[in-house]
């Protein structure tokens, strides 16, 4: 069933690489959501989690992760953890992952979750997201899973030259995808992907 539903659709719709193919083959998306959605969770399509946030459909993190173009021990920066499970397809590629959240109770949870121990490199943080983490940077790339109205300035003055960040970009309903290449010289390269729904990226933390 899981090949049916996901691989399938997302071999149809977007070309995947293998090795993002096969993580998502792979990773139990059922861990990461509620048991009333367990015997669906395969399906490609959003789930809502707790507080108002939602699981990805898993063409959007297969989609996401191929522009980031993630290689072993790179040092990424996730914007908005939600259920782990766009980190956790991180962290099996090789990634070590920063991963920030601005809702405590999904913050708190992802720290007591079981399955997120198998990723030792995996750090969690509490905090705006829009403010990224000075303290840890300059990153090899940064992942939104977001909607920002536009691209946030801190989190491009994070990145280390030759670094990526991938953001949904849009106020509206509909968003596009963006991914920037940060040059020599703060220089920017930008480019325009497809249509998007994700839930907006709000400013500042929540208890």
């Amino acid at each position: 069933m899981y090949r049916v539903n996901i691989s399938s659709i997302i071999l149809q719709r977007y070309e995947t690489d293998d090795k993002v193919l096969d993580v998502l083959l792979h990773l139990p998306r059922h861990f990461f959501m509620v048991s009333a959605f367990e015997k669906i969770a395969y399906e490609d399509r959003a789930f809502p989690i707790a507080e108002g946030q939602t699981i990805s459909q898993p063409y959007t993190v297969a989609y996401q992760t191929q522009l980031l173009d993630v290689k072993p021990r790179e040092k990424i920066l996730e914007v908005g953890t939600g259920s782990a499970y766009q980190a956790s397809v991180l962290a099996e590629l090789g990634a070590q992952v920063f991963t920030i959240e601005r809702q405590k109770k999904l913050f708190e949870t992802n720290k007591l979750f079981t399955y997120l121990k198998k990723y030792p490199g995996m750090r969690f943080f509490y905090g705006d997201g829009y403010e990224g983490l000075p303290t840890y940077a300059p990153f090899d790339k940064v992942l939104v899973t977001a909607a920002a109205p536009s691209v946030p300035v801190k989190l491009i003055a994070q990145l280390k030259t030759g670094g990526k960040i991938v953001i949904p970009v849009g106020e509206g309903k509909v968003q596009r995808m963006l991914r920037i290449t940060k040059g020599e010289g703060a220089t920017l390269e930008e480019e325009v992907f497809d249509n998007f729904s994700f839930v907006p990226m709000v400013e500042g933390k929540k208890n």
